[in-house]
């Protein structure tokens, strides 16, 4: 009872207008003499993250679950002082953009298009401490936790998320991750469609993506909508083409189609960002262009994460202690999604997506998706 008093207050102090949320002014908010209790709730108070977070799935799937799920993986940097707090040493950090002195969280967030959270977590530990025992001991890192790999943290969490009640038949993530051909090799044989970034000089069945793409004709490029962001729908030029099957891997019947994917600025053309997916068989560009674009939703996690419910504010340092501030932190932005979505769907109106037309063009080894407006003004206009 008193492990679930505290984290009543905790979570709370989360959700309210606390200044820094850590344990010492969320034990203010609470009315608490002293942040011991709190203190105690994070490092050795008897509960279990990972049991929390499984509840948070459960949550997360009966408010937000539908069957076209997608699920997002990305990291995240902490930034940190000193070399005590568990993971932390200096490492390029997407969130500051640099090299920093900080922690390395690899997460996966769900999305439908009834909302968005975070619903699973793992600390990256680099080999400058899984290598120290001692160390480790230090930060109680389970004397089991080797090092893994960021791709397999992911796997490990998708595997979790598949065994969930959450309805997944999509992933998305950067190109950190989609550049890994094991990583889409997995994908495919747990069954989940995918649309993951990739570098420009992604090989695709040999020749680089980007100059794949510079072969588009103009009637592949079409304009779509990768959702809507802060200032309105963010629409963005996309080509698409069907890649061909492989024997050794798809058999004599597919089931699924592979596809590379490539999203142009309209205002800066020279801007493009490439994608591979892998999708069922009756899929249009369209659903690859709204997967590829749900990726900024894990952003948006983040950022609100961080904002509204301290997910960064913590000053624990040890292993357990940043899982236990973590989750609770997840639990909060959970919340407070589901809350928005309720409100907002009182009143919505669900999108419908258009759908695309085949272009089989000889002595092509993709299949280009046509513009049907570019295609039917060209034929008028001959």
């Amino acid at each position: 009872m008193e492990a679930r008093r505290r984290m009543r207050d905790y979570v709370r102090g989360l959700l309210g207008p606390v200044g820094r949320k850590n344990s010492w002014q969320i034990a203010e908010y609470a009315g608490n003499a002293t942040p011991h209790g709190l203190q105690h709730l994070l490092s050795h108070s008897r509960w279990d993250a990972d049991g929390l977070r499984d509840d948070l799935q459960t949550y997360a799937a009966a408010q937000l679950g539908t069957p076209d799920g997608v699920l997002i993986l990305d990291d995240t940097g902490f930034v940190k002082k000193g070399a005590t707090s568990a993971g932390v040493q200096r490492q390029y950090s997407g969130t500051a953009g640099r090299t920093e002195n900080c922690q390395i969280g690899v997460f996966a967030a769900y999305a439908t298009i009834r909302g968005h959270a975070l619903v699973d977590r793992e600390l990256y530990l680099p080999k400058s401490w899984t290598d120290d025992r001692e160390r480790c001991q230090a930060a109680r890192i389970p004397d089991e936790r080797t090092f893994v790999t960021k791709g397999d943290l992911a796997r490990a969490m998708i595997l979790r998320a598949l065994a969930s009640p959450l309805p997944i038949a999509w992933v998305t993530a950067d190109s950190a991750y989609g550049q890994d051909s094991h990583f889409r090799r997995f994908l495919e044989d747990v069954k989940l469609s995918y649309v993951v970034a990739v570098p420009k000089s992604q090989q695709v069945h040999g020749p680089r993506i980007d100059h794949l793409i510079a072969q588009a004709p103009p009637e592949a490029w079409q304009r779509l909508s990768a959702g809507p962001g802060a200032k309105g729908q963010r629409f963005y030029d996309w080509a698409a083409a069907r890649l061909p099957t492989v024997a050794e891997f798809d058999g004599a019947e597919p089931t699924r189609q592979r596809w590379m994917l490539a999203r142009r600025s309209i205002s800066r053309p020279d801007e493009i960002a490439y994608y591979l997916a892998c999708a069922p068989l009756d899929a249009t560009v369209a659903d690859l262009v709204r997967v590829a674009g749900c990726r900024w939703k894990i952003e948006e996690c983040f950022q609100s994460a961080k904002n509204e419910c301290g997910l960064d504010q913590y000053e624990v340092r040890r292993y357990v202690g940043w899982y236990r501030h973590i989750t609770l932190a997840m639990l909060a932005h959970a919340f407070l999604a589901v809350m928005a979505v309720q409100e907002r769907e009182k009143g919505v109106t669900r999108p419908t997506h258009p759908t695309s037309w085949t272009s089989h063009q000889p002595r092509s080894v993709v299949c280009w998706q046509l513009n049907p407006a570019a295609v039917l003004h060209a034929a008028t206009t001959r």
